[in-house]
């Protein structure tokens, strides 16, 4: 195996696959990025056998071959050459070695044997479908905020997503909850996604598909089957194994019968709640909302730390209530918020609270009250 190739592209490249390498492993090869050079180009192959990202770059390849060596070395070593660099990349069968050569640098890399690399093959992916980078984007900007991280309930460390019905207009519907909030986002469903399985996409997955198509304007190419899914970006292909588990009937706590409409500026709401929170202890965060005619009141009373209070004029008609919540996750769905105004539809103080987004009729959050 014998290539040149251009610094930018190497670390372009080797940015994309990297990242699913896991740093501490007990399997060797699982450290390694397995490089192929054929007339192509070079292309890139990292999985941590949960899953597995293919890259491609143009490279001067004079001699085709394929090799395995230490990911983030390599990748460590390239980072660090100068711009412009051609870096000429040539396999030592004899001595299992790697040689990299750039300007007056050489490095010889430990290799094994591309063989035995594994391969997630996605398998008969039975539905595909196409959708914007930045509509997928905004699907898990919206949720992922809200995937739970406890391990024992394992179906919900993910975003389910699945067809759904918005009135007569079939969605493709993203849903993350931890239990304590609950986050939906969902757009047009798109050609050939219909009747596709419902699918958990793991939190790993979710973090690792956002840093791909961050800043893209290309249609991401989707394949799913119930164990797989398959991402195609560009160059780049994300192939990722799925949670095997069943998602909770979410709809049961979405509440449809909250009558008490409250409607706040997001951006003096969201100030608020992050002054007052200063005082709350580490462990309960708890802010309390007082919401009466056409003013809101917070208030957080911390034994240990004092005490704060901030008023805020709203937009509410309804009989007075005092209420809960948990101000990072208050802060949360503020963030995600896109309208000047929040709309918040609430019951009673033990009672599940909705937000909606005054500008996208495709997003609600649900938002658990604490007690205070």
């Amino acid at each position: 195996m014998k290539l040149v190739i251009e610094r930018g592209e190497l670390l372009r490249a080797l940015g994309h696959v990297t990242s699913v390498v896991e740093r501490r492993t007990t399997i060797p090869i699982l450290s390694n990025v397995l490089l192929q050079a054929s007339n192509q180009g070079l292309q890139f192959k990292a999985t941590d056998l949960e899953r597995e990202v293919l890259e491609q770059a143009p490279a001067d390849v004079s001699q085709p071959g394929a090799v395995t060596v230490p990911a983030h070395v390599l990748h460590d070593i390239v980072r660090k050459l100068p711009d412009g660099a051609e870096v000429e990349i040539r396999r030592d069968a004899e001595k299992d070695r790697l040689t990299l050569a750039s300007g007056q640098s050489r490095f010889a890399l430990q290799t094994l044997p591309p063989e035995d690399f594994p391969d997630l093959a996605p398998g008969e992916l039975s539905h595909k479908f196409e959708i914007g980078a930045h509509e997928l984007k905004r699907l898990i900007d919206k949720t992922r905020f809200a995937i739970s991280t406890e391990e024992t309930r394992y179906y919900l460390n993910g975003i389910y997503l699945h067809t759904a019905a918005q009135g007569k207009q079939a969605t493709l519907r993203a849903v993350a909850t931890d239990g304590h909030r609950l986050a939906q986002a969902e757009l047009p469903l798109p050609k050939g996604a219909t009747g596709m399985p419902g699918v958990i996409l793991p939190r790993k997955t979710v973090h690792e598909l956002h840093r791909l198509i961050e800043g893209s304007e290309a249609m991401v190419k989707v394949g799913v089957s119930p164990s797989k899914a398959r991402f195609e970006i560009g160059t780049v292909t994300l192939t990722t194994k799925l949670i095997d588990g069943t998602f909770p009937d979410y709809a049961r706590v979405i509440p449809k019968s909250n009558d008490k409409a409250l409607k706040v500026d997001n951006a003096e709401f969201k100030s608020a709640v992050d002054r007052v929170s200063t005082i709350a202890s580490e462990r309960g965060r708890a802010v309390k909302l007082n919401i009466s005619s056409d003013k809101l009141i917070l208030s957080v009373n911390n034994p240990e730390g004092g005490s704060a209070t901030e008023e805020l004029g709203v937009d509410y008609d309804a009989t007075p209530l005092e209420i809960g919540f948990n101000a990072r996750y208050l802060l949360d769905i503020a963030g995600q918020l896109e309208s000047d105004t929040a709309h918040f539809q609430l019951a009673d103080p033990g009672s599940p609270t909705m937000v909606k987004d005054g500008s996208d009729e495709g997003a609600l959050y649900v938002l658990m009250p604490m007690r205070v």
